[in-house]
Formats: structure tokens, sequence, C-alpha cells
């Protein structure tokens, strides 16, 4: 499959560069359709969003009121903290005008008159990159008032996040916009009926953006048959951990993880075996390396694995991981970057870090492995945002899928001392 998202144009970051192959005329063309005619075709191209929760894109820009006499606004979401995850700084970094130029489209498919683009605080670098291309774009006429001499205006402006991962959390991320501290909201009621300000939003992940400009120059049907039939369109893999090349590499959706692994990331360093794989992100469900046999990177494939695509940042463990060291690091982050708000997510990460550095240090017990799945448990689906589960599903995959590693931890503890016999 040729490359969509991150084609291998040198510059491509710069305007001129990025108009001489093509840039900004899914723009055109789109201000040349009726925004309903734009929205049906993200709809009909059956694109799913990039950020997690693979919610059908098109649909979702239906829920966005058209009539209505408040503003409406679009997020676009780069607050890009899940461990694992390094595919949103690409965009920023080698193809900005591709996001804006889908974000700008979206604007007027919804009537959305602002967008903001809020990015990962401590991406210093990269916001600095996305100034410069909106900058670029504002001069050039492709953002601000009536965008290539129609009717149409609408304004872009980038918004530094403060360095919580909450914050990706759609409603966390309005609260910070806003200037309120970065607390989930409860919901109903949800962004499209009541989002920033009390007004109108719609909020998408970057690379979910990214891919608007391509459906909009090639059609729904030829974007519909690329990778898996219920999930399709190109998706950017990060490989990380123990591989031979690790990186964003740009795919169909539906390639076996172990065709990933070993032809896009060269195999693990000392061909050992692999022991587990995270699929998508710190908080997906880990998978055991001996059952990845039909494992594909889509939606549909991952779930029936038990799993879920998440942001398909794939980290690879070989044979000689400490699997119990991998997730008390994890337990730890989510610890350290819950809210607060919610009881079970602020008693229980904490209590899930404590005991998992328990075993750690060669102390855990054979009680405490049931007791780490019941504190998971209540945790799960009793919280008002999704960190709680996100704490919850690596605890409870590990100790499903690796419990025995959590049983030796505890023999080697429990076992005799033998005492030498002298002679």
């Amino acid at each position: 499959m040729e490359r969509l998202i991150l084609p291998d144009i040198k510059d491509l970051h710069k305007l001129d560069v990025y108009e001489a192959h093509g840039g900004y005329s899914a723009l055109r063309k789109a201000l040349g359709m009726k925004p309903e005619e734009v929205t049906d075709e993200v709809k009909k191209s059956n694109l799913r969003g990039r950020g997690g929760a693979c919610f059908p894109t098109g649909l979702k820009w239906t829920f966005m009121p058209k009539q209505t006499n408040k503003p409406k606004y679009l997020c676009v979401n780069g607050d890009e903290s899940e461990p694992g995850t390094f595919k949103d700084r690409q965009i920023f970094e080698f193809n900005p005008h591709l996001l804006i130029e889908g974000t700008i489209i979206a604007c007027y498919a919804m009537g959305i008159t602002t967008a903001y683009l809020y990015i990962r605080g401590e991406y210093g670098k990269w916001i600095r990159m996305m100034q410069k291309a909106v900058d670029d774009a504002y001069a050039k006429g492709y953002i601000g008032k009536n965008i290539l001499g129609t009717e149409f205006s609408t304004e872009l402006v980038i918004h530094k996040g403060a360095g919580a991962y909450i914050c990706g959390e759609e409603s966390a991320l309005m609260n910070s916009i806003e200037g309120e501290r970065g607390y989930p909201r409860v919901k109903p009621p949800f962004p499209a009926q009541y989002g920033l300000w009390g007004c109108p939003t719609t909020i998408n992940n970057v690379e979910t953006i990214s891919n608007v400009p391509i459906i909009i120059n090639r059609g729904w049907e030829w974007y519909s048959k690329i990778g898996a039939p219920k999930h399709p369109g190109p998706i950017l893999v990060g490989v990380s951990g123990h591989v031979n090349k690790p990186g964003v590499y740009e795919m169909p959706t539906g390639v076996p993880l172990l065709e990933i692994i070993y032809k896009y990331a060269g195999g693990v360093p000392g061909n050992k075996a692999i022991k587990a794989v995270i699929p998508g992100g710190s908080s997906t469900p880990i998978l055991r390396g001996d059952q990845l046999e039909g494992v594909c990177m889509d939606a549909d494939s991952m779930k029936a694995a038990g799993s879920a695509v998440g942001t398909a940042g794939l980290i690879v463990m070989d044979e000689d991981t400490d699997l119990i060291q991998v997730i008390a690091r994890i337990s730890k982050f989510y610890h350290h970057e819950s809210c607060g708000q919610c009881t079970p997510c602020r008693e229980g990460t904490g209590w899930l870090h404590k005991i998992l550095d328990r075993f750690v240090a060669g102390e855990g017990t054979k009680e405490d492995i049931d007791l780490l799945m019941e504190i998971a448990n209540n945790i799960e689906g009793n919280t008002i945002c999704a960190l709680g589960d996100a704490a919850a599903w690596p605890v409870q995959s590990m100790i499903r899928r690796f419990r025995d590693e959590f049983e030796r931890r505890v023999a080697r503890r429990t076992a005799p001392v033998v005492e030498a016999v002298s002679a």
C-alpha cells in the first residue's frame, strides 16, 4: 500500500511542497460540495477513530446539531500521553498540513467556526512546528475569513496542554481548554450537546482527522477497500520494545501482529522468543507471545483476541522480560495520573501500585494475586472516565494470562532455605 498519511516526500511539512503534491485540493473539492455531502462521504468510508475507541467518525459528525444559536467547536486531540504511543508527533513533524486540511474540512462539514488543536505540553518542538504550519496556512487563505474566496470562515487555535495524561480524555480536554482543572465530566450530556463553554463540540483524534483529505480526494469507495472491511484505511502503528527496528510504520488495517513485528520492525534481537505484547498502548490488555497467530491490527480481530487496537502502540517483550516489573511500572503510571475525582480510581490505583511493588520486592503472597484481581474488578466500570478501566485492564489481563509469573514469584519467597551440612 502506498503511504498516504506519511508519504516519503522530502520537506512535505513546507506549504509549497505540500501544495505541489496536491495539498489543499481536498479542501477545494469539499468547499464545492454541500456540508452534509462531506459528512456523508466520511460516513460511507467507514473511517473509525484512531484515538482508541474506534468509533465511526462520520456518525460522530452527525451528532453535531445543524440548527443552533450557539457557536460550534471542534477539538482535535493531540494530547499523546499514552505510554507506547508516538504516532501523532510524526504527523506534526512530517505532514502538518494534512492535519490542518482535514481540520478545516471537518469544520466546513459541521458548520464549525473555531477549532482547537490540543497538543501535549511536553511536545514543545512539535507545537512550534505546528504553529509555523498554521501561520503559513493562514497567510495563504486556507484558514480564516472567506476561505478560498467562499463564504465559509473558520479559525484554528493551537492549545498547549499542561502535562496531565487525564486531559487526553475528551471532557477533561475541554475543561483544560476552558482554563479549568482537567477533571472528566459526567455524561450525559455529551459534548455534541454540551461541550466547550456549554456549546456543541466534536472531539476527534489527530490521526483520524488526517484521514479526511484522503477520503475526500480519493472517494469513500476507494478508501473503504483498504485493509480490514469493517475497520478500513491506513493506520500508523508505533512499534517499540524488543524489536530491531522500532518506529512508526504506516500500513493497511488488518495486518497480522507477527508480520508487523518480523516484517516491518525487523524481528526480535537475538532471535529470542516473544513472551508478550501490548498491542495498543499501555491501557490495552496484554497478549501472550505464543497466542499471536492470526491476531491482526484491526478492531474486530483485537476484540476477538481479548484486547484492543487502542492507539496502535505495539510494545514487544522478549522471553527474558520480567513481566512483574512491567505491570508494576504501568500501575505506577496510572496511580500517578489519576485525577482523584472518583474514589475507586483514586484509591484503587494506589492499592494496585503498592501490592505490585511488593511483588517486585519479592514480598508478594498468593492471597495478593486474588486481591489484585478483586481491586481491578472494583475499579473497572465504576469511574466517570475510562482511566479507571485503563488501570484495571492491564492488571486483569496480566493475571489471567501470566498468573504463573506471579505464582513463581510467590514460590521463590516461600521456598524453604536448605542449609549446607558440614562434613
